[in-house]
């Protein structure tokens, strides 16, 4: 059932948000050479107890954790751990949902630990631009398909990456995950018609090499690029208005400005 959103709603989700992107400006100064990934998990819980918001992804189908903390060729829900200690060049994805009494908000954010190799750069880079490109699509009147076609062309044909297709966006409001699904991948001019007042993510996963994912992690939950390639991601929550769409999660505000809600 996809759900459509009163203005109240949709600034309870403003506030949600905000909270997520200071998490993500914060571990700016976090992610370096020599930590480990849980110090990016224990920042996180740290900060959303701070602002009095819920780690919306503790207990979901029995993920144990605030964050999910992918690295290098895992595509997403990687773990954070205490064992895993971030090089120099290393490539960090991490993916989290927040709870702000009743209303949710989701982004992941790619974060280069010291120096990016220039391989590291231009993947972060095209998948970045990717995001962008599909929340251009995202109007009123605009299909699903047309956000998915804009973002596979831009990284398979014009850059020769792949457009992981295992793991979608999503609405999103009351719960994490809703109807409608939102591929990053697909044909334009396909697929429901988009309306005022829906709330979705986009999340480009993007890799080096193959789109193909592989999926057998002992864990049960971390994907990882099925030939060992570098992997990316960037992901927003936004919504869908007649001004436009408008990102719920911006970490900037300069850069976002045509994007943000005018209250």
């Amino acid at each position: 059932m996809i759900t459509l959103k009163s203005p109240r709603e949709i600034a309870e989700m403003a506030k949600s948000g905000a909270i997520l992107a200071g998490m993500h400006q914060g571990l700016r100064n976090i992610i370096k050479p020599g930590i480990s990934s849980w110090e990016i998990e224990e920042f996180a819980r740290k900060y959303y107890r701070q602002h009095d918001a819920v780690a919306a992804q503790i207990g979901f189908e029995g993920y144990k954790y605030a964050t999910c903390v992918s690295v290098n060729d895992e595509i997403c829900h990687g773990f954070p751990r205490k064992s895993l200690i971030l090089k120099n060049g290393d490539l960090v994805k991490v993916d989290t949902v927040v709870d702000y009494h009743g209303a949710m908000s989701d982004s992941c954010w790619s974060y280069a630990v010291g120096t990016p190799s220039p391989e590291v750069a231009k993947l972060m880079d095209v998948t970045k631009k990717a995001l962008y490109l599909g929340i251009d699509q995202a109007k009123v009147g605009k299909r699903i398909g047309d956000i998915g076609a804009v973002i596979q062309h831009y990284t398979e044909d014009e850059n020769g990456y792949g457009d992981v297709r295992e793991f979608v966006g999503h609405g999103i409001g009351p719960t994490m995950h809703e109807s409608p699904n939102v591929p990053h991948y697909g044909e334009a001019g396909h697929g429901l018609r988009l309306r005022a007042g829906m709330t979705i993510t986009i999340e480009p996963m993007i890799n080096i090499g193959t789109w193909k994912a592989e999926m057998d992690d002992p864990n049960g939950w971390t994907a990882r690029t099925a030939d060992g390639s570098l992997s990316c991601q960037y992901e927003h929550t936004l919504v869908i208005t007649d001004d436009g769409p408008k990102i719920l999660t911006s970490q900037d505000a300069t850069f976002d400005q045509k994007y943000l809600l005018n209250y």
